[in-house]
């Protein structure tokens, strides 16, 4: 394939796409109850643990058993002397340094559930008949309890019937866990980067995106692999209008100002390397995967360009669609939408 040279141009103004005529959503009910689980679950006594988790799940019926099955891979303990008890006091003992960062980070809330709350008044606006999780549940887990969603990587969760929040994972770019040998083995600077708290609710609505609609796409061709995610950062558009558009698409302001400099540069790329039509998986994987940079286009393109792509002709069809609700939207078949967009940057 031929190497491109993307030019990323000072373009702040394409840096945000906030969706000023929103609608009003003001009068939506939504209930979310915030509950701080690792503020409980750090405060129990180790010499004491049976009883001690006992009072634990009463107050967290149900996710107790998925954090400590699914998030810590422990079973609930058979007694004071088990593996599953000695697994629990050695993650208290090791991660007590990011519970008390988390506790000065996240001493506050607020902020965030705001946004999150928001977030669900609009999926009640857009989908009334979606019921919507009725608390945000904060947690800490382990540095690599990181979760794929249809558009990357996170340690945001939905249980049925709760948002859950991965606090380890949000403690800014520059924490120090995050720059050692182990952290940057784990995530190395193009992912945690995107490790800032502003990235939660962009996170959770992620989890509710592929809730209503799971990706199916995976054996499809690129192009429609590309639409499919487009789709779901459309979505994002309408549950986040006023969320930056570089956390919706997890891209840099720079890298995303280059992508509009040099959009008809990059969709080129893919017609003369004939990957429109391609459904080879360890190619396509270039291109809707997370990763440092598009090898093809240079140093300062970013990983997952796909992702950019599928979202311009979504965004084009929609232009000329606009009276199609998101849920027809997301019924329509890929290649129908690539068709009739008749997208053709220049």
């Amino acid at each position: 394939m031929k190497k491109l040279l993307f030019i990323p141009l000072a373009l702040a103004l394409l840096a945000s796409c906030n969706n000023d005529n929103a609608p009003d959503v003001s009068d939506v009910k939504v209930d979310l109850e915030v509950q701080r689980f690792e503020q409980d679950f750090f405060a129990i006594d180790t010499n004491d643990l049976g009883p001690s988790l006992q009072r634990l799940q009463t107050k967290y019926p149900t996710f107790l058993n998925d954090y400590m099955v699914n998030i810590l891979g422990i079973p609930f303990i058979a007694g004071p002397d088990s593996s599953a008890a000695l697994a629990i006091k050695t993650f208290l003992r090791d991660y007590r340094q990011i519970k008390d960062t988390a506790d000065i980070v996240f001493k506050s809330f607020d902020n965030i559930t705001d946004d999150v709350k928001q977030g669900l008044k609009y999926v009640k606006h857009y989908f009334p008949g979606y019921q919507t999780p009725p608390r945000l549940i904060t947690y800490i887990g382990p540095l690599d309890a990181y979760y794929e969603s249809s558009l990357g990587g996170h340690s945001e969760i939905l249980t049925h019937d709760a948002l859950g929040a991965g606090l380890q994972l949000h403690l800014g770019k520059k924490y120090s866990v995050y720059q050692t040998e182990v952290g940057q083995r784990l995530f190395p600077t193009y992912i945690s980067r995107r490790f800032e708290p502003e990235y939660i609710p962009v996170n959770c609505m992620k989890n509710i995106i592929d809730d209503m609609f799971p990706d199916k796409s995976a054996d499809r061709p690129l192009i429609e692999q590309m639409i499919e995610k487009g789709k779901r950062l459309y979505l994002l558009d309408r549950l986040l209008p006023k969320t930056e558009d570089t956390l919706k698409i997890g891209y840099s302001k720079r890298q995303l100002e280059g992508c509009y400099e040099n959009e008809a540069m990059i969709y080129n790329f893919f017609l003369t390397n004939n990957l429109v039509y391609n459904i080879d998986p360890s190619i396509n994987k270039n291109y809707i995967q997370d990763g440092p940079k598009t090898e093809e286009l240079g140093d300062a393109s970013p990983g997952n360009i796909g992702l950019f792509v599928g979202w311009q002709i979504v965004k084009k069809y929609m232009r000329s669609n606009e009276d199609l609700t998101l849920d027809k939207l997301m019924e329509t078949p890929a290649k129908t939408i690539f068709d009739e967009s008749k997208y053709k940057p220049r």
